[in-house]
């Protein structure tokens, strides 16, 4: 049985195409409520309107769903929260939100425009703070919410010619850590997806082959566990060609050496020892470090 959305609300930003279409017919398709958003821009972020939107928001009415249509720009909180709005107003509440929203502006850093670097970071980073913002409060209020940010393993892993995009990409992952810990308390589960996806942002960067094993359609399982009521929380899922994973941002055992004057030189030779990642650790919070590192100080004093 597919996983249950009956009664949810649900905002799917950057949905009027590729990935996030995909996610909001397939939230549609299980019962939900879907305002979809999309700016209708090109790859970089130029040009806008609500075309694309509103077709993806029709095909899921003619299939006997419910859908909005919104051209908001996710850099404009003004926007972002009379969206919300629109999706309260029409509906009485939100209960999941993904931020899909995005924009590619590639080169090497050493050829970046500093203004493609801001503008792409505005768009993936500030962009979902201005989506979890708008919709916090109403999470809060009804004890319930589900956020699903969406990373990129060039976030966590880095790739040639996106330093601007991994910077947002993993930002969005250190926001959603520390939402899901303000979250807890309040039934809103926040996780993170790094999907592999042929859309139109990776037109071009693989061979047709690869892109046609890339289906849109088979990251979308992920997203709906990370969406669904019985979704975990602080947990990135890597998506695509139909496989699954999960990364995992670690701490490592490591040493102590104390405040030697030849410390840097014991580190450097040791290095091996701190980095070995034999025992590491998932912190429950950044706490665990500190706690960590107070612990072995404490350990050498005897």
């Amino acid at each position: 049985m597919s996983l249950d959305f009956q009664g949810r609300v649900a905002i799917v930003t950057g949905a009027g195409g590729g990935l996030g279409r995909q996610h909001a017919l397939a939230l549609a398709a299980r019962g939900a409520r879907v305002l979809v958003n999309d700016l209708g821009g090109a790859v970089d972020g130029s040009g806008a309107g609500v075309s694309a939107a509103q077709a993806v928001a029709d095909e899921i009415v003619a299939a006997g769903g419910q859908a909005l249509a919104n051209g908001a720009s996710v850099t404009d909180f003004a926007a972002v929260q009379a969206m919300v709005a629109q999706a309260v107003d029409a509906w009485g509440r939100v209960d999941i939100l993904v931020n899909n929203a995005g924009i590619l502006r590639d080169k090497s850093f050493g050829k970046m425009a500093m203004d493609d670097f801001r503008l792409v970071v505005d768009v993936h980073l500030m962009g979902a703070a201005h989506c979890c913002k708008a919709v916090w409060a109403h999470m809060v209020e009804q004890k319930y919410g589900r956020i699903v940010m969406t990373t990129s393993s060039t976030g966590l892993y880095g790739n040639f010619g996106q330093a601007n995009y991994g910077a947002a990409k993993l930002a969005q992952v250190g926001l959603m850590q520390t939402l899901a810990i303000e979250g807890a308390k309040h039934g809103i589960h926040v996780n993170a997806l790094a999907p592999t996806a042929a859309t139109r942002m990776t037109e071009g960067l693989m061979p047709e082959e690869v892109l046609a094993a890339l289906k849109p359609e088979a990251v979308v399982p992920a997203m709906l566990v990370l969406a669904h009521e019985s979704a975990p929380s602080r947990t990135i899922l890597c998506a695509g060609a139909g496989s699954f994973e999960a990364a995992h941002i670690t701490l490592t055992q490591g040493i102590h050496i104390g405040l030697a004057a030849d410390a840097d030189e014991q580190l450097a030779a040791r290095l091996a020892e701190v980095t070995d990642r034999a025992h590491e650790q998932v912190p429950a919070s950044g706490a665990a470090q500190g706690t960590a590192e107070v612990g072995k100080a404490m350990a050498a004093r005897g």
